[in-house]
């Protein structure tokens, strides 16, 4: 007699949809890895790269390194670090579709969830493909250094690095992506060695870009940035107040300014 358990099982397996077939690597401009299938995202519309204002040396430093990876030339892995709402991970999206409007054969993979161990399976599907991919990981971090030793492996050349058409781009509010304690410098038998070991993830990536809490005068800059291009008068002293009210100064921030401005306006923004 079959155990109950076992019948029910293949019950539900029977009622379970068919899994997606992986969607073509060359088709789309961006897509989605959850762990198992390469799926193409519904919509890819980054902020143009225009309309990102207060970070034109990150914003060219990223533009050259994914020229170079869609090209086939040497590039590198990308860590973008710092303060919340300071456009890591727009300007990453708005920089690959910029590199795209060239007419360059590159698209996005954004990994969505923490399943790391699950990246060689997307390397596999990708590394034959006749096209560059930037494997977009938004806001990681991980607790301690051994979390991250599966990615220091990719990123190393260990024998489930990414493949030569692929690099990491990875955004963090940590610079080192590992928390850092003074116990650290306390009780280990050798603390250099504790020290090292959680800088050596951050040190693997060829580019690290930093991203910073913004003065009051950078921050108006942007919103003026932004009000010209959407034809949008603004008081300085109320965008001012907005920040105050927030209790911080980030273009993020500027920009929900900017959306409650046109919007007072009867205006519509993309």
């Amino acid at each position: 007699m079959t155990d109950p358990i076992e019948r029910i099982a293949a019950a539900l397996e029977r009622l379970a949809p068919p899994r997606a077939a992986p969607a073509d690597p060359l088709a789309h401009p961006a897509y989605v890895w959850r762990g198992d299938t390469l799926s193409a995202a519904r919509a890819f519309a980054p902020v143009p790269l225009g309309r990102i204002f207060g970070l034109a040396a990150q914003k060219q430093a990223l533009l050259d390194n994914l020229t170079r990876l869609a090209g086939g030339a040497a590039a590198h892995d990308v860590l973008l670090w710092g303060a919340r709402g300071t456009g890591k991970s727009a300007l990453v999206k708005s920089c690959t579709a910029a590199v795209q409007a060239g007419g360059a054969a590159l698209a996005l993979v954004e990994v969505i969830g923490t399943g790391l161990d699950t990246l060689p399976d997307l390397f596999a599907q990708i590394a034959t493909a006749p096209r560059a991919f930037a494997i977009f990981i938004d806001d990681l971090g991980f607790d301690a250094a051994s979390d991250a030793r599966a990615l220091r492996s990719m990123l190393d050349g260990g024998a489930e690095a990414r493949p030569a058409n692929a690099r990491l781009f990875v955004t963090s509010n940590r610079r080192h992506l590992v928390p850092r304690n003074l116990e650290e410098q306390v009780d280990a038998i050798n603390p250099r060695d504790v020290v090292d070991d959680n800088l050596a993830l951050a040190d693997r990536f060829g580019l690290s870009l930093g991203f910073h809490v913004i003065d009051q005068d950078t921050y108006l800059g942007i919103v003026a940035g932004y009000a010209q291009v959407l034809d949008l008068p603004f008081d300085a002293t109320d965008a001012v107040g907005w920040a105050t009210r927030r209790g911080s100064r980030s273009g993020r921030v500027a920009w929900h300014y900017i959306v409650d401005l046109a919007g007072q306006h009867g205006k519509t923004v993309g």
